[in-house]
């Protein structure tokens, strides 16, 4: 059987082409995916976004399957354990700001009666479905991804610059930014 078109960029292996597949540019309204995703996203600043993917497990088992109540309890001793827990990235920062996430999260979700309720607002609860031709012409950052990083700043979130953003935007769905000849462009 011949190999659908995909995004260039989601060709490398079969972890890429699942994830492309089965999630990138897929509308999320789960409050604990969407902040799983949040969280990804900044861990991944300044790698790629493979390195998170195959840790991503890891994640999910080291961070209380990203229970925001648990999270926003962490002692020392957690933020030890996860210092010296290899099946994670061990940045003591990212680390630091998704705690500080999840007590932002929790705030969020009083305010607004869901995280998916505040974040989707800023697409107006509607994906943006672009139809770029080539991965060349998709942005690292728009308009809308810089007010929602300045507003999750604002509301003390922590790795949330407008390029973390729209990478997020695109991940949860918000954005579909799949090329025009793939397989999953709209």
């Amino acid at each position: 059987m011949e190999e659908p078109i995909r995004c260039g960029w989601a060709t490398k292996d079969q972890l890429y082409k699942d994830y492309h597949d089965h999630e990138w540019g897929t509308p999320l309204h789960d409050d604990v995916r969407l902040f799983e995703m949040l969280n990804l996203e900044g861990a991944q600043a300044g790698l790629s976004w493979h390195t998170v993917l195959i840790k991503r497990e890891n994640y999910r088992k080291a961070f209380d399957n990203w229970d925001a109540k648990k999270i926003a309890r962490y002692t020392d001793k957690k933020i030890t354990a996860l210092l010296d827990n290899p099946g994670i990235i061990r940045n003591r920062l990212k680390i630091m700001a998704t705690i500080t996430n999840a007590k932002a999260y929790l705030e969020v979700q009083k305010e607004f009666g869901s995280f998916d309720q505040y974040i989707w607002q800023f697409v107006n609860h509607q994906p943006i479905v672009n139809h770029f031709k080539k991965i060349t012409e998709v942005p690292a950052k728009t308009a809308i991804s810089d007010a929602m990083s300045k507003d999750l700043l604002k509301r003390g979130f922590k790795f949330v610059g407008s390029t973390i953003c729209y990478a997020y935007m695109q991940a949860t769905g918000m954005v579909n930014d799949h090329i025009a000849a793939c397989w999953k462009s709209i």
